[in-house]
């Protein structure tokens, strides 16, 4: 029997040799696995972003209904703010604060709140993705109740 065939029930039949399809076969895993990787880094750097920007909004609230007043509230709610996201190392390229503290002109006794909401731009063309959008604006809103029978004074 030759080394190069084996047999079989109906006779001689050569072995097949797999040439040159490796160099194919690791291309198409680049073009396909390549983009995968960059979305999958993509979303974790999202998650991690909104994380972030949930926990500043959070502190945010925190912070402004701790105040005994409007705008006490507005900067305490922002150092807070600006601390967390400050804390955690993410630079937005862009962000907002925004604090509503119209609770604060509620009466004595009735329940009030004080409301944060941050919105910050990542910065996803770091990744280098094709087709990958250079940014993605993510937003949090968080609210704290105000102490309903503490001093609001002006």
């Amino acid at each position: 029997m030759n080394s190069r065939s084996r047999r079989s029930r109906r006779g001689v039949r050569p072995v097949v040799r797999d040439r040159g399809s490796y160099t194919l076969e690791s291309l198409l895993c680049v073009i396909v696995l390549l983009p995968l990787m960059g979305l999958i880094a993509a979303w974790g750097l999202a998650g991690v972003f909104d994380s972030t920007v949930g926990n500043a909004a959070a502190a945010a609230a925190r912070g402004a209904s701790q105040a005994s007043d409007a705008d006490t509230a507005l900067q305490r709610g922002r150092d807070a703010a600006e601390a967390s996201l400050r804390q955690d190392k993410r630079n937005c390229t862009s962000r907002s604060i925004s604090i509503d503290t119209s609770g604060f002109d509620q009466p004595l006794g009735e329940p009030a709140s004080v409301t944060a909401t941050i919105t910050c731009t990542i910065p996803l063309s770091q990744l280098s993705v094709p087709g990958m959008p250079g940014s993605k604006t993510l937003t949090a809103t968080a609210t704290s109740s105000l102490d309903q029978y503490a001093d609001r004074t002006e």
